[in-house]
């Protein structure tokens, strides 16, 4: 297409001329061309980004959901972890390391921090920072507690090579066979007294069964004499000397067939049930003496109960009523 020329007419030649612009307005052409262009160029980058999404963002953003997902599907995982692992430690602390007389392991040890205040500058500066740290921190933690519950199921191993003697001494099943638990009359502590009537300190577990109801050893040891532990109300009865610091009293039996020094094994048979002493019926007395100063028997039948049978077991011990001694 041919160009347009511009024509003005010159009165004094009566003529038309061609209008030829001027090098400046063809400049500014030029630069108004090139302006707009650059405007429409700018206003169509922007708004192809605002609103259009190209196949690599599309790729680029169902990889952040994906990854989204798996971070908080790895949250829920830690969450499990912390859980099983704070299992562990109470189990450590209140089951494995008081059988064997060991102190619990710090709570300060087991929650201390992880040294090192810039120890995750490095994954600062990102979109995910906060939750690429807030998980490793959390890693970091579970790595060092089990590292700690490890070394202290290391020094629990070491109690048992030690200890197997202990594990077989110190009381650890009902004297007498109480498979339904419904032989437990009344249990340790303040109890109203079955002659005189009166609250008094009931140092043991009575255990009702008929006269002549076996009674058994509820750790090794060697059957001793009275060592101050007994008393005149208890009728006919046998101590053990467990080791360790344990005792335990049997007391009201109608008969005791081991003698002092002899050596017994749990579950031996060392007499039966029976109503001598201060007793208003036939039942079993048993006390367990640990260091000298006599205990809840109820803390040492855990080679005899299941959780459940324990939980049934304190609460009947617990109820207040009259002793039977």
């Amino acid at each position: 297409m041919a160009k347009k020329h511009k024509y003005i007419y010159d009165p004094v030649t009566l003529s038309y001329k061609r209008l030829e612009p001027s090098i400046w307005k063809q400049v500014g052409n030029v630069l108004l061309f090139l302006l707009s262009s650059g405007l429409f160029a700018f206003l169509f980058l922007f708004f192809s980004k605002s609103f259009l999404v190209t196949p690599r963002e599309k790729e680029l953003m169902r990889e952040i959901d994906y990854l989204t997902l798996n971070y908080e599907l790895l949250k829920n995982k830690l969450n499990t972890l912390e859980q099983a692992l704070l299992d562990l430690e109470n189990r450590d602390d209140n089951i494995y390391r008081v059988i064997f007389e060991a102190e619990p392991i710090p709570a300060n040890l087991r929650r201390s921090s992880l040294a090192g205040i810039n120890r995750y500058k490095n994954l600062d500066g990102y979109a995910t920072s906060e939750l690429v740290k807030e998980t490793t921190q959390r890693l970091d933690k579970l790595r060092k507690q089990a590292y700690i519950q490890s070394r202290s199921y290391d020094e629990v191993l070491e109690l048992i090579k030690n200890k197997n003697k202990l594990l077989a001494s110190i009381p650890a099943i009902q004297p007498i066979a109480n498979k339904n638990l419904t032989a437990v009359a009344s249990g340790f502590g303040m109890r109203i007294h079955p002659i005189y009537k009166v609250l008094k300190m009931h140092t043991g577990i009575d255990f009702t069964a008929p006269i002549g109801t076996p009674i058994y050893a509820t750790g090794d040891g060697v059957v001793i004499q009275d060592n101050g532990l007994g008393g005149s109300g208890y009728g006919l009865y046998v101590i053990i000397s467990h080791g360790f610091g344990y005792h335990t009293l049997y007391a009201h039996m109608s008969k005791a067939i081991v003698k002092p020094g002899q050596k017994v094994k749990r579950g031996d048979i060392i007499g039966y049930v029976g109503n001598t002493g201060s007793s208003t019926g036939p039942h079993l007395h048993y006390e367990v003496i640990k260091n000298g100063v006599k205990v809840d028997p109820i803390n040492y039948f855990f080679n005899d109960l299941t959780p459940e049978e324990f939980d049934l077991m304190l609460r009947l011990a617990r109820q207040e009523n009259q002793s039977f001694d």
